[in-house]
């Protein structure tokens, strides 16, 4: 079974993109939304987040995304602290989501798949891009920050220069209808290069 890593800067519609392989029956594997889970669910996990964030980390018992993302946004030893923290939780838990599909290809979603050398684990890489104008609107739309935090969050990731330069897939997400066709041809290309493998 192949793993595809499926990645994109801040706002250019991973989830969406994301939806649609969904629907073609691919299992997918949203590291943002699972991680989020683990941070909730895993003792271990809350205390050393605890230990390392503080208290106001977790508020009534719940995670304080809002809090956290305050950190290690506007600090990039922090956020390289958090990832170091959480993401060897996330890779195991992806592991046994991984043996329990029967799939061609599964899909794994991670912002910051090359960030944290996640790439490592996959067969090919997708990247979706999107103009930073476009990216900035959506993201306000959606999340109602401003601009400067938006800004902080994508010059925290890496370029899209630099994710497509290491890619095997682009998918440029402006148009739809477009984005879906894209969508339909990397997912039949993939078959393609499945079947001739195997």
């Amino acid at each position: 079974m192949k793993v595809i890593g499926l990645t994109g800067g801040i706002g250019s519609g991973k989830s969406t993109i994301a939806k649609m392989f969904q629907n073609l029956g691919i299992p997918v594997y949203v590291a943002d939304e699972e991680a989020k889970k683990l941070m909730q669910s895993l003792v271990s996990l809350k205390y050393e987040i605890m230990a390392n964030f503080g208290e106001l980390a977790y508020k009534n018992g719940v995670l304080n995304t809002s809090y956290l993302a305050e950190i290690v946004f506007s600090n990039p030893e922090k956020l390289k602290l958090i990832n170091q923290i959480v993401h060897p939780k996330v890779r195991a838990h992806f592991l046994q989501f991984k043996t329990a599909q029967k799939s061609n290809y599964i899909i794994f979603e991670n912002a910051i798949l090359f960030e944290n050398r996640f790439d490592k684990m996959c067969d090919f890489v997708i990247t979706i891009t999107a103009p930073l104008e476009e990216r900035i609107k959506r993201v306000e739309q959606r999340d109602k920050l401003n601009s400067e935090q938006i800004l902080n969050r994508i010059n925290s990731q890496w370029t899209d220069e630099q994710k497509t330069s290491k890619s095997n897939f682009i998918i440029e997400n402006l148009d739809l209808s477009t984005t879906k066709m894209k969508v339909l041809e990397v997912h039949e290309q993939l078959l393609k290069i499945i079947e001739k493998d195997n």
